[in-house]
């Protein structure tokens, strides 16, 4: 779907997607998107932050990415991990077979077949969707 071209057309969007907004917000949300830069919210608990989000991912045809923050939460569970068990397979089977090639199986090990995507590296990827983190 094609971003909004005024703010008219983001209030009518949230509207179709059943979020009522207001002209300050919607100017907020078209100003992000026409910059292409992102749209932080802040605010108490059940005051919207969430269903704008579901809103303009809808709206958009975008993908929405929840993230939930909390004090113990570090990179690997945000951002990205190795997956340990595959790599594991790959190498015993290298040495099973008798594979030399050490660069080869390294490379191969931390290529983009192996990495588990969490939300904030999903949400940079070329294919944009909307990140909601609390």
């Amino acid at each position: 779907m094609s971003q909004p071209d005024s703010i008219d057309a983001v209030q009518k969007m949230l509207g179709e997607q059943g979020y009522v907004c207001g002209r300050a917000l919607a100017t907020v949300v078209f100003l992000s998107l026409r910059l292409g830069r992102p749209l932080f919210l802040e605010g108490e608990a059940g005051v919207g932050k969430t269903e704008i989000a579901k809103a303009l991912a809808s709206g958009l045809g975008r993908r929405l990415i929840r993230l939930q923050c909390y004090e113990g939460l570090d990179a690997s569970s945000a951002v990205y991990e190795w997956n340990f068990p595959a790599q594991m397979v790959a190498i015993r089977t290298a040495e099973a077979v008798g594979g030399s090639d050490r660069k080869g199986l390294q490379e191969e090990l931390f290529s983009g077949d192996y990495l588990i995507r969490r939300p904030l590296l999903e949400a940079m990827e070329p294919d944009p969707a909307v990140c909601r983190c609390w």
